[in-house]
């Protein structure tokens, strides 16, 4: 899968990690990320290696719930209702800056998100498996933006920084992009099939008990800070993070020990992971904005001060 990504897209490694992770574990992953750096082609390039249906939706501000889950239309002939479905019947969704749409329009995708399934009218239709939805988020424009309230932000399994690719990256895609005759179309490498079989194999991964217990230290640290030596950082902290951040980093620790070939999770795997699962559930106050303390040097403080107890 990697080899094929890399001929359509330069780089972005640890993102197309991320969205494996976050698509064999059954997680939805939120992209932050400025525009230009491949966000949409990425997505859409993994929906055509493994064959899924794929829908990308524009979040604008006169955006509709029913744009998203469909709606019902009279149909004067038969004198009754038809079901019209919305965008959100695929298996990768792709939310477009998804904080530019209001809070009602942001529920409609997050309920589907939750309950994997949506209502039309009075019927409540499941949705298809894999469901997957990957939301991106501008970090530059602010203004016109709804963002998005902390209970729904912890609905995704990860909040993902894109960042500008390298000096060698950015040469490969300026030759590559200026050859008008370059139209690399992706194998498909994967099916539906093969991803529920994935499923199984990662749930069948090893974590010992140490490393469970590693797992809810971090997440205590983070909502009990002075009790883990963290002084400069509870001053900082206003929430921690949730109960689904704690089932979140188990998965994702699992999801990376499958990918590498191994039956067991190491430490390295959290370590790896944690700060993207912990990226939009570690809420800080004001003064962490006053003081220029950013999200990601609190989660490495932790890292670096919560031990692997024995």
């Amino acid at each position: 899968m990697f080899e094929e990504m890399s001929k359509v897209v330069v780089g972005q490694q640890v993102l197309i990690n991320r969205l494996l992770v976050g698509l064999f574990t059954g997680g939805h992953v939120l992209l932050e990320g400025v525009p230009g750096l491949a966000k949409t082609l990425t997505v859409s390039t993994l929906a055509e290696i493994l064959n899924l249906d794929f829908q990308r939706i524009q979040f604008t501000p006169d955006l509709l719930p029913s744009d998203i889950v469909g709606t019902m239309i009279y149909k004067p002939k038969m004198g009754d209702y038809e079901v019209k479905k919305g965008p959100i019947f695929a298996n990768m969704i792709l939310a477009d800056e998804v904080n530019r749409s209001p809070a009602k329009v942001q529920s409609a995708l997050l309920q589907a998100m939750q309950e994997k399934e949506v209502t039309i009218g009075e019927e409540t239709y499941s949705l298809d498996r894999p469901f997957f939805v990957l939301a991106t988020q501008n970090p530059v424009e602010q203004e016109g933006t709804y963002p998005l309230p902390e209970a729904q932000l912890d609905r995704f399994m990860m909040k993902v920084f894109v960042d500008y690719p390298n000096k060698a990256e950015e040469l490969e895609v300026m030759r590559r992009m200026s050859n008008l005759d370059y139209d690399y179309k992706p194998k498909v490498v994967l099916t539906k099939e093969d991803i529920a079989e994935i499923r199984q194999g990662i749930n069948a991964i090893t974590i010992s008990e140490t490393l469970e217990n590693y797992i809810v230290e971090l997440v205590f640290a983070t909502r009990r800070p002075l009790e883990y030596g963290l002084r400069d950082e509870a001053r900082y902290i206003q929430f921690g993070v949730s109960p689904r951040g704690t089932i979140k980093l188990n998965l994702a620790a699992k999801a990376l020990a499958y990918m590498d070939g191994r039956e067991y999770v190491l430490p390295e795997d959290i370590k790896e992971v944690a700060p993207d699962v912990f990226n939009h559930r570690i809420i800080l106050n004001y003064e962490a904005e006053a003081d220029g303390i950013t999200t990601r040097s609190v989660i490495d403080s932790i890292l670096r001060k919560v031990a692997i107890s024995r």
